[in-house]
């Protein structure tokens, strides 16, 4: 099943955002966390979907709205995207990309854009029987990291 995300789902979806690769969180880092995402869940221009299978969240998306400058309608954006590894496989990542797919064209997006990881193969595949291409690259700089180096 396929609903949208609640504020006390927090903890279910911080764990999934650390099997995505995102940092742990720590007792520091928690608030702040929780505070983006209760931010992230009042937006008008997000959505955040959970996949549930016997009560449990076994999956996460999250979705943006954003403009871009040389379109005259929405793009939407995936920033996360996780199944729990116990779960893949079972069509969850699949539902809840095909009912952000539909969340999009409700809203009258021109597309549905994502980046993944070189290495996540299966969910490459989730992607393409979708249909999405692999129209691109991904580059990153860490300031923090950058900004030590100089």
């Amino acid at each position: 099943m396929v609903r949208s995300a609640e504020p006390e789902g927090f903890d279910a979806v911080a764990t999934l955002l650390g099997e995505l690769g995102r940092p742990v969180l720590t007792a520091a880092t928690r608030p702040p966390a929780r505070a983006i995402y209760l931010r992230h869940l009042a937006r008008a221009e997000t959505a955040s979907l959970v996949a549930e299978s016997d009560g449990d969240v076994i999956g996460f998306m999250s979705l943006e709205f954003r403009d871009r400058l040389n379109q005259s309608r929405l793009q939407a954006w995936i920033p996360d995207l996780i199944v729990t590894e116990s779960s893949r496989g079972m069509g969850a990542g699949r539902a809840l990309l095909l009912r952000g797919i539909e969340l999009a064209k409700a809203r009258g997006c021109w597309s549905v854009t994502l980046e993944s990881g070189h290495q996540r193969h299966a969910a490459h595949g989730l992607y393409r029987a979708a249909g999405m291409a692999d129209e691109g690259l991904y580059f990153r700089l860490h300031l923090q990291e950058a900004d030590a180096g100089a």
